[in-house]
């Protein structure tokens, strides 16, 4: 059966997950890219960059759930790239270069419409106006059997999570204060929305918590 799932998301000890005054230079904002100093020694991700000797070890076996069994994506607009409003720069094609790592079709939320990215490697970008729902309808259909995997960031995790849209949750938490930003977790009754923790793994680096959604 089809799940929708959220991998290898990222946030700090009070609760953010991208810092304040994101740009293109600093895309995560101050310090969000420290949130992800433990993903970024693991041989899964270098692996995807080209490289090998990566390390091993629980955040490696983590790290690679992600993905794994996936046939499509959805991401917010600031995911995709740094461009707000109308789509005045449409030679800007994600931060990921000629072939990004999803190897799917990838549904961006948008108010701007945009026409569909063909990609290196299979993957396919395609550009959503009508809210999440429509999204997540479009990747089901995509996937097909194969689950629909989140990629981000924090507002699109949010509104997936208030809806109660997510399967499962994985959260590494990074030993990280970051005092300001986006904080994904604010707000949320993530109890009343039938959440519940089913596992934690404490690393040198990350803990990483996993949110299962119980059956309604």
């Amino acid at each position: 059966m089809s799940r929708v799932r959220v991998h290898n998301f990222s946030i700090s000890i009070d609760g953010y997950g991208a810092g304040p005054r994101q740009t293109r230079e600093e895309p995560l904002g101050v310090g969000g890219e420290e949130l992800h100093s433990w993903f970024f020694p693991t041989d899964m991700f270098q692996r995807m960059i080209g490289n090998v000797g990566g390390t091993t070890g629980a955040d490696n076996d983590i790290a690679a759930r992600s993905g794994t069994g996936v046939g499509a994506y959805i991401m917010g607009r600031n995911m995709f790239g740094p461009i707000r409003g109308p789509w005045t720069d449409e030679d800007w094609r994600g931060w990921w270069g000629k072939n990004p790592p999803y190897h799917s079709p990838v549904f961006v939320l948008t108010q701007h419409a945009r026409s569909s990215i063909e990609m290196q490697g299979g993957t396919t970008f395609h550009f959503v106006t009508g809210g999440i729902h429509e999204a997540m309808d479009r990747a089901k259909a995509a996937a097909g059997e194969m689950d629909v995997q989140i990629g981000g960031g924090v507002s699109t995790v949010r509104q997936y999570l208030e809806a109660r849209l997510i399967d499962e949750l994985h959260l590494a938490i990074a030993p990280k204060l970051l005092g300001s930003g986006e904080h994904l977790l604010h707000g949320l009754d993530l109890t009343a929305l039938g959440y519940t923790c089913a596992s934690h793994v404490p690393t040198a680096v990350a803990t990483h918590v996993t949110l299962t959604k119980t059956e309604s």
